[in-house]
């Protein structure tokens, strides 16, 4: 498992979501630099962002939840969920939740 992780449940539906694209940056000379991107299973997971090497900063995960909302024929709010939040202890586990609703969505530290 990497050292960081993600998952997104439609609160709606009450259930994780699939298929949706995930990238993730690191922060570096005041630009995002794209370290890899996902999918997310069919249990709305990101369990192994393939990291060349994970060091301390800051990162940002993006969620591009407008073809995920559009292949359920709804219209959503958001077409892109974009969460920064610092890695500071590489001994740590950094899980990085997504709680979405076409209109509205919520993120938290996860263990």
């Amino acid at each position: 498992m990497s050292i960081i992780t993600t998952h997104i449940l439609d609160a709606t539906l009450g259930k994780p979501a699939s298929d949706v694209l995930v990238r993730l940056f690191i922060l570096q000379d005041e630009h995002y630099i794209l370290l890899d991107q996902k999918t997310t299973d069919q249990d709305g997971r990101v369990k192994n962002f393939d990291l060349p090497i994970c060091i301390a900063g800051t990162y940002q995960i993006q969620f591009e939840t407008l073809p995920y909302f559009a292949a359920q024929q709804q219209q959503c709010f958001y077409p892109r969920v974009s969460i920064e939040f610092m890695v500071t202890a590489l001994d740590r586990h950094y899980h990085v939740p997504l709680l979405i609703s076409p209109f509205s969505y919520s993120t938290y530290r996860g263990s």
